[in-house]
């Protein structure tokens, strides 16, 4: 059987890109990480497993209930930028609002990559039954990298560089496969979690 070319055309890629007006939640950010030295635990990949050819990165797991503490502070900070990022998205992919009119963030985490850190493996965030609830994925660069450490779209011929302050979302589909490229110089912190379906009540 041959397969059969369908003519393209030039198409969105759907990724929405944004920077923080106050980079010093950034820095506030960076902070609370470093503070929480005891919570911080290797990265994992899927659904908890640990495999640093894969993966090689020091995670800190935020839960909902932690933005109630009066240290993360910072966060709650964060996630009302993150909304209008979220608000911008859906006014240009209008689409989006009309199957899913609300959506939550559940669990999400800060991230530090050292030099040759990285999340090398091409995959995408909604493989199994478990992650079908993802609609779409976000990060923030929570500084600048001198060197390596872009987000890399190979589909899409896009690496983003990480940049203090850079707000990214995309969908979270299998069309949107990509890598974390390894830190050469310098380190790397993001803050990264999706953006989920809502359960109605």
């Amino acid at each position: 059987m041959d397969s059969i070319q369908i003519k393209s055309t030039d198409h969105p890629h759907f990724i929405g890109a944004w920077r923080l007006d106050d980079l010093g939640i950034c820095d506030d950010i960076v902070g609370l990480f470093e503070a929480n030295q005891e919570k911080l635990q290797e990265g994992g990949i899927g659904l908890g497993g640990i495999n640093k050819r894969i993966k090689n990165s020091t995670d800190l797991v935020i839960e909902p209930k932690d933005l109630e503490r009066e240290d993360h502070v910072p966060l709650m900070t964060f996630m009302n930028s993150l909304h209008q990022c979220y608000l911008s998205y859906i006014e240009e992919w209008d689409f989006i609002a009309s199957f899913t009119p609300r959506i939550h963030i559940g669990r999400f985490n800060i991230q530090r990559y050292e030099i040759g850190g990285h999340f090398n493996q091409l995959h995408s965030e909604r493989t199994t039954l478990n992650t079908l609830h993802r609609l779409l994925v976000w990060m923030a660069y929570l500084n600048d990298v001198d060197e390596g450490g872009e987000t890399e779209f190979p589909h899409y011929g896009l690496k983003i560089a990480p940049e203090k302050g850079k707000v990214i979302i995309w969908p979270a589909e299998w069309t949107h496969a990509h890598r974390g490229c390894p830190v050469i110089k310098g380190s790397k912190y993001i803050i990264t979690g999706w953006m989920h379906y809502a359960v109605d009540s």
